[in-house]
């Protein structure tokens, strides 16, 4: 492990430290207890970011993204979409509950939705939100802007695009972002392309970037996908979009 690595890594630790930061939120959908996290600003009256966490659920890379956009004055809330109980152990729970979520895509708007209201309940500003997400999450930004929720934008960071056939393109109205790695073998070129016709069928306010020799998560400094330059540049094209739709 190279020095910059190393690095990387104790400033991991030492966001995970900052965590304390982030104040848990519980909240239910019926008997389901979930617990989310929202930033230390929620007293304010400012514009909100929902984040919508990989698929092992509440991660540090969604903790360091909810630090970094209390820095940028937003009020952050992380989204917990499988509840008490139910937080993968490892790849192959993750990648069962999460196909659950995306099969059945009602209950994940649904999820979503719940987490949403939550971030409204703060002192978010409610006509100024926006929602990112991460791999799985970034499938669930997808779901947001399908499903017309009263949001201002959405960014899909390496997210996938794939909908079932039998599910119509509709209008979009939330302006769209989304970040591509170039690599992303998850991704095929026919689900791509459907994705572009959605956005366009839909009249969206879309842009897609895409990020050169960049496999799935490199975003992600804990995954080895990590690529520290398209990270970096992703997260700026990140906080430029939302500046652009927020304020």
């Amino acid at each position: 492990m190279n020095k910059y690595r190393l690095l990387l890594l104790a400033a991991l630790i030492c966001f995970g430290a900052q965590a304390q930061n982030l104040k848990a939120v519980n909240y239910h959908d019926g008997q389901q207890k979930l617990s989310g996290l929202v930033t230390s600003n929620a007293d304010q009256q400012l514009p909100g970011v929902l984040i919508l966490p990989a698929w092992k659920g509440i991660d540090q890379e969604a903790k360091t993204a909810a630090l970094e956009l209390e820095k940028e004055g937003y009020i952050a809330f992380i989204a917990d979409i499988y509840g008490e109980g139910n937080i993968p152990s490892d790849n192959k729970e993750a990648s069962q509950i999460a196909s659950h979520y995306k099969n059945d895509y009602k209950s994940y708007q649904h999820r979503i939705a719940l987490a949403l209201a939550e971030l409204k309940k703060t002192n978010a500003l409610s006509d100024q939100i926006a929602v990112i997400g991460y791999c799985f999450g970034g499938t669930g930004t997808l779901e947001v802007a399908r499903a017309n929720m009263d949001v201002c934008g959405i960014v899909c960071i390496h997210g996938g695009y794939a909908k079932a056939p039998d599910r119509t393109n509709s209008t979009i109205h939330a302006k769209v972002l989304i970040e591509h790695a170039a690599n992303d073998k998850s991704i095929s070129k026919a689900d791509f392309d459907q994705l572009v016709q959605e956005l366009n069928d839909g009249n969206a306010d879309w842009q897609i970037i895409t990020y050169a020799n960049s496999e799935h998560t490199f975003t992600s400094l804990e995954s080895s996908d990590y690529n520290p330059v398209m990270a970096k540049r992703a997260w700026n094209h990140t906080l430029m979009f939302l500046n652009e739709v927020l304020k």
